[in-house]
């Protein structure tokens, strides 16, 4: 029953709240259940049948060498993940659109081509597939987290294209065999680090729900992190796959502008071009994640979007990457490594400096070079992306907010500010490609002090000061936009979890400003125990196949080195 005096903006998002759990079929919902702060693994699967555990705890390579094969029927499949995620979406918000009959739908007709011709439609058969709130959809909405788009297109009501258009990225995952089922949360404005918005409420991290799931693919991060999906696309212009990516104990690449099709889908400050959002896959393995890249790809998005880069996956860079730690012979099986401790603003907390020390140690114990990475560079990259972010002075982002009328979220709150005129937007652009040269030059240079005579094979680095971030408490995002405004590769792995038992380590008198002094006495050791966190591994612009044959190898060292054959639900000894 609402309130007659509610405001008309909260009317809309309550019944948009509301149709999204009447999308659920009854027997799937969750009734005087008082969730554990971990809902992952045994507490979710608790409402699944073991057939269903089968499937959804499968990545997307296992699964769909059963479904493109016919030993699983993309029909059950589909079902399996569209149960999980509906269970999921219960226990930490993370859902803002359900399309779960459409899905079986498109499942049925997939099983009936295998049937009729013994051949899948593609690499994806019966891969169940999640998508960000920004691609478009026929038959859904598209709101973005904006009360005021509920029921439009992107805002403009009366708009012929609302319910009827589609993003590049959609059409290509419907040609694959993929099988989408739902989209998940984001922030209002999508520029957060933190996922809230007034029609869901806030996304909870599933391995610590006193946590977040981070921001802007949060929904994504906590869906995937629950098993909900296998795999899903978001979008990154500050780290909005990464973070994610690292707060749910999951795989996320942020590749570099035009990998990726952008094409048809929405998004905030759009027409900014300055520093480009991308489009990243998340997942719950690194082959998963290399997958659904692959597939992408190999539908060709540059003959449909015209700032997509006519780059196909290139075998050529990926053996060439392989041969460089596989010959046992010499020199060439060694890589060398930046290691960017902080980024000269804030220091991380225990938990991610032992993650960045633990990563050191496997690297020198399996004979690769480890070199101290410069800190002053982060901090002019983190600049010019936040003048970027403002150009406007926050007209777009406000704009969007008014249309409704709905009160800011503190989490993602905009203040209005000064417009850059057209020379204020040259000139960043000046100031960001010398930058970008500056970053060239360094990078070139570390050539002078390997080993192996080539510059530093790649860098890792935190992607965030701590782990799973308290609500209300993500305020520096130095370790991931410096990335976006050099447009450099990024792939996060899951490595560890936060651990209390590391008070020891907290004891520090000096500070390298005011904001890692704060960010320092926030620390809960408590709160914190259970966070994932994951690492970057950060390679040059364009060279997504180099890092992904690093990051797999890099991977599997880590799961001899521990013990542990899932990096996604790590329990390291710290």
């Amino acid at each position: 029953m609402m309130d007659p005096e509610m405001p008309s903006w909260q009317k809309a998002a309550q019944a948009k709240r509301q149709a999204i759990l009447d999308a659920i079929p009854q027997q799937w919902r969750i009734q005087h259940v008082s969730p554990p702060l971990d809902v992952t693994g045994e507490f979710i699967q608790g409402f699944l049948t073991s057939r269903e555990i089968e499937i959804t705890e499968a990545d997307a390579v296992a699964i769909t060498a059963q479904t493109t094969s016919g030993n699983w029927s993309a029909v059950e499949v589909t079902e399996a993940f569209c149960h999980r995620a509906a269970i999921a979406h219960q226990l930490v918000n993370c859902l803002h659109e359900i399309f779960f009959e459409d899905a079986l739908r498109v499942a049925k007709e997939l099983d009936e081509h295998l049937a009729a011709t013994g051949k899948p439609k593609g690499p994806l058969h019966g891969l169940p597939v999640s998508l960000k709130d920004q691609f478009h959809v026929k038959g859904v909405d598209t709101t973005m987290g904006y009360v005021g788009w509920i029921g439009t297109y992107q805002g403009k009501k009366d708009d012929p294209r609302h319910r009827v258009a589609e993003s590049e990225l959609v059409r290509e995952l419907r040609n694959l065999g993929a099988v989408l089922f739902c989209k998940t949360s984001v922030p209002v404005t999508l520029m957060a680090g933190e996922t809230a918005n007034h029609i869901i409420g806030y996304t909870w991290n599933p391995k610590n729900r006193n946590l977040s799931s981070g921001g802007s693919s949060g929904g994504e991060g906590a869906l995937i992190a629950l098993r909900g999906s296998p795999a899903g696309f978001g979008t990154d212009i500050g780290g909005s796959v990464r973070i994610p990516a690292s707060f749910n104990g999951i795989f996320g690449l942020r590749p570099s502008a035009g990998r990726m099709p952008y094409e048809g889908a929405a998004n905030s400050i759009d027409g900014q071009n300055t520093i480009l959002s991308v489009i990243g896959p998340l997942a719950t393995s690194i082959g998963a994640l290399k997958l659904v890249f692959k597939a992408v790809l190999s539908q060709e998005p540059w003959q449909y979007d015209p700032l997509s880069l006519p780059l196909p996956w290139r075998e050529d860079i990926e053996n060439l990457t392989k041969r460089l730690f596989t010959d046992k012979k010499g020199a060439a099986s060694q890589l060398s490594f930046g290691i960017l401790r902080h980024d000269g603003l804030v220091e991380p907390q225990p938990s991610v400096k032992v993650a960045i020390d633990f990563m050191e140690r496997i690297l020198r114990d399996l004979g690769h070079q480890v070199i101290e990475w410069d800190t002053g560079l982060c901090r002019e990259g983190k600049e010019i992306a936040s003048k970027t972010y403002d150009m406007d002075g926050g007209a777009d982002l406000l704009s969007h907010i008014a249309l409704s009328g709905e009160a800011e979220i503190p989490q993602c709150s905009v203040e209005p500010g000064k417009h850059l005129n057209a020379s204020e937007v040259a000139a960043l652009n000046v100031q960001k490609r010398e930058y970008q040269k500056k970053y060239m030059d360094y990078w070139n240079s570390t050539s002078k002090l390997t080993t192996t005579g080539r510059p530093v094979d790649a860098v890792i680095c935190p992607t965030a000061p701590h782990a799973a971030v308290i609500p209300g408490k993500y305020r520096h995002t130095g370790y991931t936009t410096f990335v976006n405004t050099l447009d450099y590769t990024s792939l996060v792995f899951p490595i560890c979890r936060a651990d209390k038992h590391l008070r020891s380590m907290t004891q520090r008198s000096e500070f390298l400003s005011e904001l890692d002094r704060k960010i320092y006495e926030e620390y809960d050791a408590e709160i914190y125990h259970g966070g994932p966190i994951g690492l970057q591994l950060i390679g040059r612009r364009l060279e997504e196949e180099k890092i992904f044959t690093i990051a797999e190898y890099l991977c599997e060292q880590v799961k001899l080195y521990t013990g542990q054959e899932d990096l996604a639900n790590p329990s390291i000894d710290l």
